[in-house]
């Protein structure tokens, strides 16, 4: 499996970007990446005042590099750029070892 990461730094980001970005993620993203082709699953991550972050996890190479290369050529214009007010800090490709589903199970929801 292939793993993407694309953070933004919140540093500097005006006060209530966090909860733009979740609202934006619950009202918008979640659905656009619900059922994508190629994607295993997406996860956003915020340590508030510090970044945000979408982690991404593909079934093939090839569905991450088209992703990546799409994403990169449009990433200081993305939503997620013109909430925070900047481009993305780290666009980073990686590769997963292991995914383990504890006892609770997955809860693919915009909010839990």
């Amino acid at each position: 499996m292939k793993g993407l990461s694309i953070r933004w730094s919140l540093a500097d980001a005006p006060e209530g970007t966090e909860e733009r970005l979740a609202a934006y993620v619950a009202e918008t993203s979640h659905a656009r990446f619900t059922g994508m082709a190629g994607l295993r699953f997406k996860t956003w991550r915020v340590r508030p005042g510090e970044w945000f972050e979408g982690l991404y996890l593909f079934a093939t190479d090839e569905a991450r590099a088209a992703f990546q290369e799409e994403f990169t050529a449009e990433a200081a214009d993305v939503p997620g750029s013109r909430i925070v007010g900047e481009p993305p800090v780290l666009i980073e490709a990686w590769d997963v070892v292991a995914v383990a589903e504890g006892w609770e199970g997955f809860q693919a929801t915009p909010r839990g």
